[in-house]
């Protein structure tokens, strides 16, 4: 096909569109479903017709060819455990007893049983539930899921294309199963799992699928020759099938790099690339290979994971040059719209021309269109569309939001200094204990305390008016005064206020920052039915007064026992917020970093003696590539110690991560200098505690005991033996007592019960320590 035909072929699609519904229906739906006052029918038809309904608006706009399969009640990588009946042992009596309840088993756990593990969708916020695999795994066809969400597509009339999670991103996402040996690598079962493949495959065609797409983000990591070869085995084997649609293996979040010549000699019949975060290494890489003659080219042009409008003649110019390189190019985002919110239209308190700079999922898919309708018929046809979207881009350039020359001066003053403590640990860590007086296995929590519906309510009533700010203000003292009663009584011995006032870890903080925009409608997934709303980070970034001191005094005066400040850290801030792209992150960084500054001076200087600093997002934000991490880590953890160095040597130094893979940043853990960490640890049976003695990490830790992810209640036992498995990898006198995260999710009673608990657990272990 010569540019000029692959031109005129150009179409417009997506990989994958967000789930939750115009008001976050699932959401509801789900959540009713768990407390039985949803059947499991209504919850099915809720979900049809939020599938509907996104099909009908993607074909509406002009997508030529919808995704179906990416759409699930809660994780896609689950499901496809589901599809591959990778179930795991401990989860099969519930899956066998009712699919759905099995379902949610797995994902959440039960009393009785616990849930797969969790972690972080590569560098995304979002979060997905890790297949146990092992030698005795047996793979199962089980392909009902994308064969009904086909048909329900394609009975609405539009081009359909089933999204599935490829083989080998599925077995590398893959940890070993309880029971197994350590050592053993799932990518072994591949030659298992690709039979189960074809016959997903082959069911897909029956259906009425033209083409599959293969989802192998995986492979724009640093992979090793055995992980390419097995990527080249997989494609080999997929692509000699008879009974099968035609293959697209989708990669995105960053460069193919050595996986590109591998999947271009594949037999099959299309590739999609990332070219927004990774366009010139993709662009070379794929002209070093002679391009993909005969194939579609799915450009990632639109990018999928920031909200900001899309440059049009720059990524007509990138489409232009990849027409040489393909037999056809159709046009898409970087990756699936899951991970931006659904529509800007919703948004009513954004000034109307910031609003303009913006795009969630349905104005990313308009930009998708109009560039394919460039493509197709020449940028005559789309005049109109690029002289808005010049004015748009030069509208944000302009604007004084973007530039104020005080924050940039302070930035730019800052000196290594700044990033120091005044002394170093050893001898901190003497004043700390002298100053706090905390005893062997400190207990405390990670921060926030349940969000009861009481609590919710009042926000709202204070934003619609029907109650006043005092009123509000009585509340949110009353919430504190049960929390820190409640820890006292309990025995935790570094208390929290429990955030009552808190609607958001970030989005707290960036309604009382300069530089900031908030949504009232951004929803965006972060796992199964938790949804957030990541703030815009549009300007320059300064605190105008402090954000937290009032509340946590105000918890102070309640109690003799430390009360910890709390605040979000430089880094999390960035990577839970869409960020601006106008400028290096590590510059946005800084300018946070200094406003956090003045806010824990303010804390230590109201007498605020333990501050936590929370940076969850450390690991989630590394790049996907190891030769980009130096530079990242950097100016990373210059941030954090840019927001901590400026303490006392007996203030006590904080901070906290969860739901990540640590291993590989133990030592950028180690340069933020914090006094404490504590860390997710409870589902993955204390690996993080083993990581951090490896490498010989001289300061104090809390690998949590308590899953708050789940609602189950862990019992004093289970609780005692995590934190003696604790115990083999961190000496006592450094080792802490918590929970792996925040409470704000969990109902109180489970709260009281399970912190009572690790309580009961610190005490006992402590026992057991004075008696040895």
């Amino acid at each position: 096909m010569t540019a000029k035909s692959a031109a005129a072929a150009a179409r417009a699609t997506v990989y994958g569109y967000p789930r939750q519904g115009q008001n976050r229906e699932l959401k509801k739906a789900i959540e009713g479903y768990w407390k039985g006052s949803v059947t499991a029918d209504a919850l099915r038809a809720t979900a049809a017709e939020i599938r509907r309904g996104n099909w009908r608006q993607l074909a509406d706009a002009g997508v030529h060819e919808v995704p179906t399969g990416d759409f699930s009640y809660y994780d896609h990588v689950l499901d496809t455990t589901v599809m591959v009946g990778a179930i795991p042992e401990r989860h099969r009596a519930a899956v066998d007893a009712d699919a759905l309840d099995g379902y949610f088993a797995m994902a959440r756990g039960t009393q009785e049983v616990a849930p797969l593990e969790m972690t972080k969708w590569f560098d995304t916020n979002y979060h997905y539930l890790v297949p146990e695999l092992g030698p005795d795994t047996v793979f199962t066809a089980d392909s009902a899921k994308q064969v009904a969400e086909l048909k329900e597509a394609l009975t609405l009339g539009p081009t359909a294309r089933p999204v599935l999670v490829g083989p080998v991103t599925y077995l590398l996402l893959a940890k070993p199963a309880p029971g197994a040996p350590a050592d053993f690598e799932p990518l072994t079962l591949l030659d298992r799992l690709l039979p189960v493949y074809a016959e997903v495959l082959a069911d897909l065609r029956a259906a009425g699928a033209e083409w599959v797409q293969l989802d192998e983000p995986a492979l724009v990591q640093d992979r090793t020759p055995a992980d390419l070869n097995a990527a080249e085995r997989a494609y080999r084997d997929l692509g000699a099938l008879t009974d099968r649609p035609q293959l697209l293996v989708a990669s995105y979040f960053d460069r193919l790099g050595d996986a590109l010549p591998v999947l271009a000699k594949a037999p099959v019949e299309g590739l999609a690339l990332d070219f927004t975060e990774a366009a010139a290494a993709n662009l070379d890489a794929l002209a070093a290979v002679g391009g993909l003659p005969g194939k579609r080219l799915i450009a990632g042009v639109v990018n999928g994971r920031n909200i900001w409008i899309n440059d049009l003649q720059k990524s007509l110019s990138t489409l232009g040059t990849l027409l040489g390189l393909a037999g056809r190019v159709d046009v898409a985002a970087s990756c699936s719209l899951l991970h931006v919110p659904l529509d800007t239209a919703a948004e009513r308190d954004v000034d109307p021309q910031v609003l303009r700079w913006l795009a969630f999922a349905r104005q990313k898919t308009a930009e998708i269109v109009t560039l394919a309708k460039g493509l197709a018929r020449g940028t005559g046809t789309i005049t109109a569309e690029l002289s808005a979207n010049r004015a748009d881009l030069a509208s944000r350039a302009g604007s004084p939001l973007t530039r104020d020359p005080a924050v940039r001066a302070r930035a730019e003053a800052v000196t290594g200094a700044d990033t120091r403590r005044s002394q170093p640990y050893a001898e901190r860590s003497a004043a700390q204990r002298a100053h706090l007086g905390l005893p062997l296995l400190p207990t405390t929590t990670i921060g926030s305390f349940p969000q009861t519906g009481e609590l919710r309510t009042a926000r709202a009533d204070l934003r619609a008016g029907r109650i006043d700010t005092a009123g509000y203000e009585e509340r949110i003292k009353a919430e504190i005064q049960e929390v820190i009663s409640f820890q006292e009584k309990t025995g935790i011995d570094v208390l929290v206020h429990g955030e009552p006032e808190r609607n958001d870890m970030v989005q707290y903080f960036a309604e009382r920052l300069t530089g900031y925009l908030a949504t009232q409608h951004g929803w965006v997934q972060s796992y199964g039915t938790r949804y957030v709303r990541p703030p815009i980070l549009a300007g320059e970034v300064f605190r105008p007064e402090p954000m937290t001191v009032r509340w946590t005094s105000y918890a102070q005066s309640l109690s003799d026992r430390p009360v910890k400040g709390m605040l979000t850290g430089p880094v999390t801030m960035l990577a839970w917020s869409f960020v601006r792209d106008d400028q290096p992150l590590g510059a946005t960084a800084r300018q946070v970093a200094l406003a956090l500054r003045d806010e824990v001076h303010d804390l230590e200087a109201a007498g605020t003696s333990v501050i936590q600093v929370d940076e969850p997002a450390l690991r989630e934000t590394l790049p996907l590539r190891a030769a980009d991490r130096a530079g990242y880590l950097a100016w990373a953890t210059e941030a954090f110690r840019l927001t901590t160095s400026g303490v006392r040597p007996d203030t006590q130094i904080h901070t906290h991560m969860c739901y990540a893979e640590f291993g590989d940043i133990v030592q950028a853990i180690d340069d933020l200098d914090a006094d404490v960490i504590s860390l997710e640890a409870a589902r993955s049976h204390m690996q993080v505690a083993r990581e951090l003695a490896a490498h010989g990490y001289p300061r104090e830790a809390g690998p949590g005991v308590y899953d708050i992810h789940s609602p189950r209640v862990p019992s004093t036992g289970e609780a005692a033996e995590l934190l003696r498995t604790g115990l083999e990898a961190i000496p006592a006198e450094r080792l802490w007592v918590n929970p792996d995260c925040g409470l704000k999710t969990r109902a109180w009673p489970e709260t009281r019960a399970s912190l009572e608990h690790l309580v009961a657990a610190a005490r006992t272990v402590r026992d057991e320590l004075s008696r040895s």
